[in-house]
């Protein structure tokens, strides 16, 4: 044997030792490591399964409900919002809370359906994107309903220049205010909208057909007066 193949051999048997030694000393841990790779990845494909599971119950859920409101079927719409928002999965519970209260409306108790909008505000533990749109439906319902002083308590603070929702805020306090009799309020709203380009352009013409109203009417410049 050359001296070559000695120290072949001799560097195979150290190393055939060491991976002895590191085995022996590491490969419970090895093993462990393995195992908690193979449960954490069973894992995680199971919840994946079980959450998607969850979810499209609850959808379909949602569009059955759905479609008794559509049917004229208040009651039973109502019914199965009620066990949605109860047993539902994720964001589900929260959209058959406005959903429900939307229909209360439809059915014409407007101060349940105010009053759960309100609920649905005042939830801490909701998105505040969706805390504020409940209180734009409750601040609406108002205007038919309700004085400017209600509206204004849900919405004015709603109505500032860095509000995402400031355009739909100002358009419920111009119409409470127009409704009110308080003209040049209404009008200094409804001009807020038409100038702000980032307002959508429904809701700027719908500001200018109010802007014109108000002139022709007189309502602003007799209250601006007055």
């Amino acid at each position: 044997m050359t001296d070559d193949g000695f120290f072949r051999e001799v560097n195979e048997e150290l190393r055939s030792d060491k991976v002895k030694a590191i085995w022996t000393r590491y490969g419970s841990l090895l093993i462990g490591a393995v195992v908690a790779i193979v449960v954490g990845t069973g894992v995680f494909a199971f919840y994946e399964y079980w959450t998607e599971k969850q979810a499209s119950q609850s959808g379909d859920q949602f569009l059955a409900a759905l479609n008794f409101v559509r049917d004229g079927k208040n009651d039973e719409a109502l019914k199965a919002l009620d066990q949605l928002e109860k047993d539902g999965y994720g964001a589900y519970p929260v959209l058959a809370r406005m959903r429900a209260a939307g229909v209360i409306a439809q059915k014409g108790d407007f101060a349940g359906a105010v009053a759960a909008f309100d609920k649905v505000s005042a939830d801490t533990s909701i998105p505040q994107a969706i805390r504020d749109l409940a209180k734009l439906r409750a601040a609406f319902i108002l205007v038919d309903t309700g004085s400017y002083d209600d509206v204004a308590s849900r919405v004015e603070a709603l109505s500032s220049d860095s509000n995402p929702m400031r355009h739909s805020a100002r358009e419920a306090l111009g119409l409470a205010a127009w409704k009110a009799g308080r003209g040049a309020d209404a009008s200094k709203l409804f001009q807020q909208i038409s100038d702000d380009q980032t307002a959508p352009a429904n809701v700027r013409q719908f500001a200018d057909t109010m802007l014109d109203m108000l002139k022709s009417t007189g309502a602003a410049t007799a209250a601006a007066a007055g």
